[in-house]
């Protein structure tokens, strides 16, 4: 494990699905396809996307979330408590105005939670048996769902809060956690893009007018987040923190300052990955409240557009980052996963390989990793 908690070259987790692959989906959707036939057709995406990961000389791999629509829908898709509902559309920036709907967002919580399947099983099974090196299995935070599917109304008639929502979500994560590990799973990721809502002044304004106690909230958060972190020892565990990545649009701007110290400090986890990719995510300043130990992945290669990033610039970002933690406490990565949303950001599979293909050879370069 001490070799993967230290890994140089990492990646967030999503990758774009062949057009095959999101074709045979709707088609099960749709009832023209059998589970049966979609898992064969995932299984040998997957095969795909692990020899492509090994030639682009990864030193840690994924599934690319190819079993899930999005990265959160593991989750819903596995308890039930989850209820349809009118769509209340998320407020997106960038992007042309087209891309629709992310998954699930037409579900609130409706209903206690009860757990029908394990979440990732299947998911770390694979992988376990195909992954050429060590592999990443990713779950998602439950703030997420705390945040967005919470609806007055109808949420807090089964929770008296989503507070109270959010400590029975981290259980089943917890518990999935705490298998996935058992089983063998060497990197367990958590993804918490809400936490950078926090830092951005006109999203807490909108959640404290929706009633959300956002100081509070944020402690709850923490304490979930680190049940989920603490069940899934001995496996080498990492939170995601990013704006919002959907089709190449985010959500959330502002840098770390207001978060970082308390963030960094108190999530019980090896590794934070951090959205750097742009000026939303502000200087690299609040850095120096990372502690001693633990890992920051620099996410400075953007899967938001396919124009490849110049080497030496990553290299300069890299020993500005230096000044405020110690290079052997940093790594890197792209500042999020490719297709986060199922649907894929705007670029395309080569530009998707020579972009982690650059992020392995900066690896190398600058830790003599591989």
């Amino acid at each position: 494990m001490q070799s993967v908690r230290l890994l140089r070259a990492d990646q967030v987790g999503s990758l774009l699905r062949p057009p095959a692959l999101l074709e045979a989906r709707a088609a099960q959707q749709a009832g023209r396809l059998s589970e049966a036939d979609l898992s064969r057709l995932e299984d040998d995406a997957i095969l795909t996307a692990l020899k492509a990961q090994a030639a682009t000389r990864q030193q840690i791999y994924v599934d690319g979330e190819f079993r899930r629509t999005g990265f959160m829908t593991g989750f819903p898709d596995s308890v039930e408590g989850f209820v349809p509902d009118a769509y209340v559309p998320m407020a997106w920036k960038g992007g042309t105005g087209a891309e629709g709907a992310s998954p699930n967002t037409q579900l609130v919580i409706g209903q206690k939670l009860r757990s029908r399947k394990r979440i990732a099983k299947n998911e770390a099974g694979f992988l376990k048996k195909h992954a050429p090196g060590p592999f990443k299995v990713t779950l998602p935070s439950p703030v997420n769902f705390a945040v967005i599917f919470w609806r007055k109304g109808i949420s807090d008639r089964v929770y008296s809060s989503p507070e109270d929502f959010l400590i029975d979500a981290a259980g089943f994560l917890a518990d999935e956690a705490q298998a996935l590990a058992r089983e063998g799973t060497p990197y367990i990721q958590l993804d918490g893009p809400l936490y950078t809502h926090w830092a951005d002044a006109s999203l807490r304004a909108k959640y404290g007018n929706l009633g959300f106690d956002m100081d509070r909230f944020l402690d709850d958060a923490i304490a979930a987040e680190n049940m989920i972190l603490d069940a899934a020892r001995p496996a080498v565990t990492g939170v995601h923190f990013c704006r919002g990545n959907s089709m190449g649009r985010w959500l959330a701007e502002g840098g770390y300052e207001p978060i970082a110290e308390k963030l960094f400090n108190e999530l019980r986890c090896d590794r934070l990955l951090l959205e750097y990719d742009s000026a939303r995510a502000g200087d690299f300043v609040p850095l120096r409240h990372v502690p001693k130990g633990k890992i920051v992945v620099l996410g400075l290669i953007t899967t938001k557009h396919g124009d490849l990033e110049s080497r030496d610039e990553i290299m300069r970002q890299i020993d500005n980052a230096a000044q405020y933690v110690p290079l052997e406490q940093l790594a890197l990565s792209p500042q999020c996963g490719f297709a986060s949303s199922g649907r894929g950001n705007p670029l395309t599979e080569e530009q998707q390989w020579r972009k982690l293909e650059l992020v392995a050879a900066v690896a190398e370069k600058v830790w003599n990793a591989s």
